[in-house]
């Protein structure tokens, strides 16, 4: 058998810990008591495995807010969602329709790092939903923008691929509001594929449209 550590370490089941999760999410009635909440939370195994928490970047009382997958090797070191390579382009995309980090909130599904930058197993990511379902509701922007697939998919729950998705406008459902979400390009994605920046841009600009409106 094991040694009793290890298996002190062992997350879980998976079950139990989308429960605790959720009951945890439900209580935090402000950002800081979330942060504090999920920094203790036990019941995803990528914590231990994770530098540490990366829990968002931004300006919490902003009308607009980026939602990816989860954090990178440089994330994992530095503790903010998106600033490696990726992080840099989000920066042009979102300062290209007057924006930065202090006029707009960014945050990720996952807020720790898979080992190897692995994509996040379904459970990992159902683990984690309470979590960022509960953000968005305290964050409360007017819009909300899902960056590649896995994000789109998990928040807007929808089956399609992003090609399919990216730059149709959905309703995100808080119970307390509905929030106009658009999905576009994970910055990650447009750096491997420079020709969809097009596109990502014509998002860009739907979205400084709505913004505009309200």
């Amino acid at each position: 058998a094991a040694p009793a550590v290890l298996r002190g370490e062992a997350a879980p089941a998976p079950d139990v810990a989308i429960a605790s999760a959720r009951e945890a999410a439900r209580t935090a009635p402000t950002l800081e008591a979330l942060r504090e909440l999920m920094q203790n939370f036990e019941g995803c195994a990528l914590k231990h495995t994770a530098t540490r928490l990366v829990f968002a970047d931004g300006n919490p009382q902003a009308r607009i807010m980026f939602v990816g997958e989860a954090p990178g090797r440089d994330e994992d070191i530095e503790g903010l969602p998106f600033v490696g390579r990726s992080g840099k382009l989000l920066d042009l995309m979102i300062g290209a329709i007057g924006l930065n980090r202090s006029t707009a909130y960014i945050t990720n599904v996952i807020p720790w790092r898979p080992p190897g930058n692995r994509t996040p197993t379904p459970q990992e990511t159902q683990i984690c939903l309470p979590f960022i379902q509960r953000h968005i509701e305290l964050v409360n922007p007017d819009v909300l923008v899902t960056l590649g697939n896995p994000s789109t998919q998990t928040l807007l729950s929808t089956r399609e691929g992003i090609m399919r998705t990216r730059g149709r406008w959905f309703e995100y459902e808080t119970g307390q509001r509905t929030i106009r979400a658009l999905p576009t390009f994970h910055p990650a994605y447009l750096l491997r594929s420079p020709s969809y920046k097009r596109l990502a841009w014509q998002d860009l600009r739907a979205i400084a449209k709505v913004l505009a409106a309200k």
